[in-house]
């Protein structure tokens, strides 16, 4: 396995979903003012719907599409839609790097909390850790009267909701094929983004402004997870894992052009202890398996 490792193109890959979520944030941000973001999660979802049937009917694996499971769909589905129209609410409110530093706190919440629902062995390693990202959060978020807001509780619990929704992918991957994972998200997201839109009896239809952000949104948000799937595939997650910390400079230097964000230190000091925190995670899990091995 060592020998087919390519630390080189894994990075190339990697620099293509930092460039989709940034995209993917300016994007959303854009159309903060035009659509809520039950109606971007809608149409993001209908274009997934889309996407997912070609894909499975270009490579003949619409027949894995099952309904056996659609409760564990369904709990998996409810959580990734909560944290996705957080995450959306949250790019419109406060700095795009603020969002990215509280979203890198996901793997620190998913190897809490799968001791409670995967069985697997809670450690003072992954406590340890735990602690050390809670400080980084503690740096990004400054938690004082004049600087806690919506847009932070909303960018720090779309990382909880990230985190179960890992969880629950974690638990239907060891009976689902991933095609029947992706159709169910598109379809029962579209589901929800179309009942929460029209609540209240109006849903806005894309304009000629809005349908190539949405089409960025939907497109991006598949792309991404596909380039990170390819890096992991060929380096490991000890490397993997630090270069996704340049998706911070990255967006807040977008953040600072498009939008006049300042670029503040703090931000930076609380996402590298939340990097830190993650990769004594994968470090000690490397080593666990090492020895199991």
């Amino acid at each position: 396995m060592e020998n087919r490792t390519r630390p080189l193109l894994a990075a190339l890959w990697m620099m293509g979903a930092m460039m989709s979520f940034t995209l993917m944030a300016v994007a959303g941000r854009e159309l903060g003012g035009r659509h809520d973001t039950f109606e971007i999660m809608f149409y993001r979802s209908l274009l997934g719907i889309l996407i997912v049937v070609g894909v499975g009917t270009v490579t003949g694996q619409l027949h894995r599409i099952r309904r056996t499971r659609l409760k564990h769909h369904l709990v998996r589905n409810i959580f990734h839609f909560s944290g996705q129209n957080l995450w959306f609410y949250a790019v419109t409110v406060i700095p795009l790097s603020q969002v990215f530093a509280l979203e890198f706190t996901t793997p620190l919440w998913v190897a809490l909390l799968s001791p409670l629902f995967l069985g697997e062995r809670m450690t003072g390693i992954r406590l340890a850790a735990a602690g050390l990202g809670f400080v980084g959060i503690l740096i990004v978020a400054r938690p004082d009267a004049m600087a806690l807001n919506s847009g932070i509780f909303a960018a720090a619990a779309c990382a909880i909701c990230f985190a179960a929704t890992t969880i629950a992918t974690k638990g239907l991957s060891r009976h689902e094929a991933v095609i029947s994972i992706l159709f169910w998200l598109t379809v029962m997201q579209a589901v929800f983004g179309l009942i929460m839109a029209g609540y209240d009896g109006a849903i806005r239809l894309p304009s000629a402004e809005t349908l190539p952000l949405l089409a960025v949104v939907g497109c991006c948000g598949l792309f991404s997870h596909f380039c990170i799937t390819n890096a992991l595939s060929l380096a490991p997650a000890t490397v993997v894992s630090p270069l996704e910390f340049l998706r911070l400079p990255l967006v807040a230097i977008v953040g600072l052009m498009l939008y006049d964000e300042p670029i503040l230190a703090t931000v930076f000091i609380g996402a590298a202890l939340v990097l830190a925190a993650n990769l004594i995670n994968i470090l000690s899990e490397q080593r666990r398996q090492g020895v199991t091995a």
